[in-house]
């Protein structure tokens, strides 16, 4: 079953390893990821969409997947790099082997490379796009070009169309996520109606917002400010997605029309970004991002120190920011932005992931601070 394949980096650096199932060619950013467990949430982000992970941690597969633990329907990633693959599962909550899901979703694999090797590189040097290249017929290529020029015309790319509206989300979930109940039931006064701004959510953020009694309305991410305000919302939430911020201009504008009406509004990640952007903030890309499970973020005020998941190429860049913007946390790694509150409005966001889902539970609390947010301003 295993076909030998190649991993060719943008400057012409080449890993050679084996495919574990389909045949083709992907390209993409490559992005490595710290987690050690939780490899299916990560594959089913959408907020990976048009890159490549490669796992740092070497084994991956051990304890199977399953239903519950995708955060969308899709594995939004191009493809997938890890060291080796685990061919069997142990867990009760195993449905399918890793190698079957992947095969079932046609995700391009190659394994049996050395990712430390490979993590070094992007780190040293910085991000860069790669491609993964798993043929039925042997072919040298000289350079990552040539590929490109192979892939465009052998292998021709449907753009998948999807439909956006708006609408409810009821969707149930499942009851195995570990919260303070008690903390949770004396937040929940009321059912809060909550308009989220689809920008590529992940499930586990609308099931953090679900178990705080909230009525959730998901629009399309370049919905209109004029229709979100027929909506009549108690709150505004900005998920996290995929890509540059920057390019979300329909959005940014709508944001900075909603500002002046004072509904408390919490962004995630890429929302994070566009929350910033929306008051005249300047966004720049990182040298190779965050992506992991074991990332310190500090409280500047209370200098406590929570251990996050990350998932982000872009930040906030400090020497962009207008007095209105209060930075509220920090990383530990790097010293960039990880949280900002907007001063004399209800409004805040984190660049990390506080749902996690994979991750540590340190700062689901910042999903009590907006329902929190939400009853006082009402």
């Amino acid at each position: 079953m295993n076909k030998t394949a190649i991993l060719m980096l943008q400057d012409g650096t080449t890993f050679f390893g084996k495919s574990i199932g389909i045949h083709g060619i992907k390209t993409g950013e490559i992005v490595f990821n710290t987690s050690m467990t939780g490899y299916q949430e990560i594959l089913t982000d959408p907020s990976y969409k048009n890159q490549i992970i490669t796992f740092t941690y070497p084994h991956i597969g051990n304890v199977g997947t399953n239903s519950d633990d995708e955060e969308s329907s899709l594995i939004h990633a191009k493809g997938l790099i890890i060291r080796e693959i685990s061919q069997m599962s142990s867990n009760y909550r195993s449905q399918k082997t890793l190698l079957q899901y992947l095969l079932e979703k046609k995700i391009l694999t190659i394994t049996n490379i050395d990712t430390r090797k490979l993590t070094r590189k992007i780190r040293e040097q910085g991000s860069q796009k790669g491609c993964i290249i798993c043929l039925k017929k042997k072919i040298t290529f000289k350079n990552y070009e040539e590929i490109l020029k192979y892939k465009k015309e052998n292998f021709l790319e449907k753009k998948k169309k999807t439909k956006e509206y708006i609408y409810q989300w009821k969707e149930k979930y499942s009851n195995s996520f570990i919260e303070d109940k008690k903390k949770i039931e004396l937040i929940n006064k009321k059912k809060n109606h909550i308009v989220v701004y689809n920008f590529g959510i992940k499930k586990n953020m609308l099931r953090m917002l679900k178990r705080r009694n909230c009525k959730i309305t998901i629009v399309p991410k370049n919905t209109n400010y004029k229709d979100i305000l027929k909506l009549s919302p108690n709150g505004i939430f900005l998920s996290n997605g995929h890509g540059d911020p920057r390019k979300n201009i329909k959005s940014i504008n709508s944001i900075k029309k909603l500002l002046k009406y004072n509904i408390p509004m919490f962004g995630i990640c890429l929302g994070h970004q566009i929350l910033a952007l929306a008051n005249n903030a300047k966004i720049i890309k990182m040298k190779f991002g965050h992506h992991g499970a074991n990332h310190p973020v500090q409280d500047v005020i209370t200098k406590k120190i929570y251990i996050t998941s990350q998932n982000h190429n872009f930040v906030i860049d400090k020497k962009s920011l207008p007095k209105k913007i209060l930075i509220t946390h920090i990383s530990l790694f790097d010293q960039t932005i990880q949280g900002i509150k907007i001063l004399q409005k209800p409004m805040f966001s984190f660049q990390g992931h506080p749902e996690s889902h994979p991750g540590p539970h340190d700062i689901y609390f910042l999903f009590n601070k907006f329902i929190k947010k939400i009853n006082k301003y009402q």
